[in-house]
Order: structure tokens, then C-alpha cells, then sequence
């Protein structure tokens, strides 16, 4: 009898998603006018980086 696995690619790219918006967070912190603007930036770069691990972890 034979057993069948179905592999998706659905964590990686959902994670190089995450992983781009995440990059894009940090050029904003680095790049941003204002301390408030820098200040979404790290937090744009930090959560989206922690929701790209969650990805990955979910869909493997």
C-alpha cells in the first residue's frame, strides 16, 4: 500500500512575503524623516519578520 505526501511551496512564499515587507520595513527605519517614521519602520520590520517564522513553522 502506498502512502502519498502532497509538498506545497505555500511557506516559502508566504515567508519571502513576510521576508520583502520585512525589508521594506527596515529601509523605512533606516531611511525614515522623523523619529515616529523610524519608529514604524522597526516596528514594521519586527513584526513582519516574526510573522514570516510563524509562516514557515505553519506550513511545514
Amino acid at each position: 500500500m502506498e502512502t502519498g505526501s502532497v509538498s506545497s511551496d505555500k511557506a516559502i512564499g508566504v515567508s519571502m512575503a513576510f521576508g520583502a515587507l520585512a525589508v521594506i520595513g527596515a529601509l523605512l527605519m533606516f531611511g525614515g524623516s522623523s523619529q515616529l517614521m523610524k519608529a514604524w519602520g522597526f516596528a514594521a520590520a519586527m513584526i513582519t519578520a516574526a510573522l514570516c517564522v510563524v509562516a514557515v513553522q505553519l506550513y511545514e
